[in-house]
């Protein structure tokens, strides 16, 4: 049965945490919105609080208009880290609030490599090498990366940035490769492409719009010369 609960602020997050962070699969938390008015535990004082006990954020889920869900679990064993959740712990370290299951899933990750390998978050995450060597070589798998949204992109580079030998790299460069290709014109335009997009419909709309403006002149002047013609003959006839 998934357990829902509500925390006011960090503080009785953390003391949850305290208490069931070894006892327990996973957590949502009902944590207020910006702007609603309600007091709740942040989303980042979230994170901080699952960092200092060895647990990880996880899925997040709309629930009302005041409020939304987010899960929280402890971190599986040789899960990577990400570049952002390192510096977020080194802060938490300086500033003594870690505690020892945190420390101790820190302590894993400097041993096995997985601290120094931490990956890229998305707003920093430029296209490996090793992708952009096989793009260069299928032009199909290329645009089928271009095709893609912001985030569509990042989860395509994630088990890439990811890998941390050699081999696994080229064998995530590979798969990559061959879901791209396969998606190819499938994908949901990029947001750049639908800019393009805009930009060429605007282009035709406003020359659509000239040219109608053009036509009713011309079309207009026609009929003014048509009305002093009749004019000219009923004052003649």
């Amino acid at each position: 049965m998934t357990e829902i609960i509500d925390c006011a602020d960090v503080g009785e997050w953390e003391a949850w945490l305290a208490r069931h962070h070894g006892d327990r699969d996973e957590v949502w938390i009902r944590i207020a919105k910006k702007g609603s008015g309600l007091r709740s535990v942040t989303a980042e004082e979230g994170i901080d609080g699952a960092i200092c006990h060895g647990w990880i954020d996880g899925q997040r889920r709309a629930l009302d208009a005041t409020r939304f869900l987010q899960r929280y679990s402890p971190r599986r064993p040789r899960s990577a880290w990400s570049q952002v959740n390192v510096e977020r712990a080194e802060r938490l370290i300086a500033a003594g609030r870690m505690r020892p299951p945190g420390l101790a899933q820190i302590e894993a990750a400097r041993a096995d490599g997985r601290w120094a390998a931490a990956y890229v978050s998305q707003r920093d995450a430029t296209v490996p090498p090793e992708l952009a060597a096989a793009f260069a070589r299928d032009e199909a798998a290329r645009a089928g990366f271009e095709s893609l949204g912001k985030t569509e992109r990042y989860l395509a580079l994630l088990p890439i940035l990811k890998a941390r030998t050699a081999a696994a790299r080229a064998a995530q460069v590979e798969r990559a490769v061959a879901l791209l290709r396969a998606a190819g014109g499938r994908a949901r335009p990029s947001d750049d492409a639908q800019r393009r997009d805009r930009a060429r419909q605007g282009g035709r709309t406003r020359r659509s719009g000239r040219t109608r403006q053009g036509a009713r002149a011309r079309h207009g002047g026609r009929t003014r010369r048509g009305d002093r013609a009749r004019q000219d003959n009923d004052a003649t006839g």
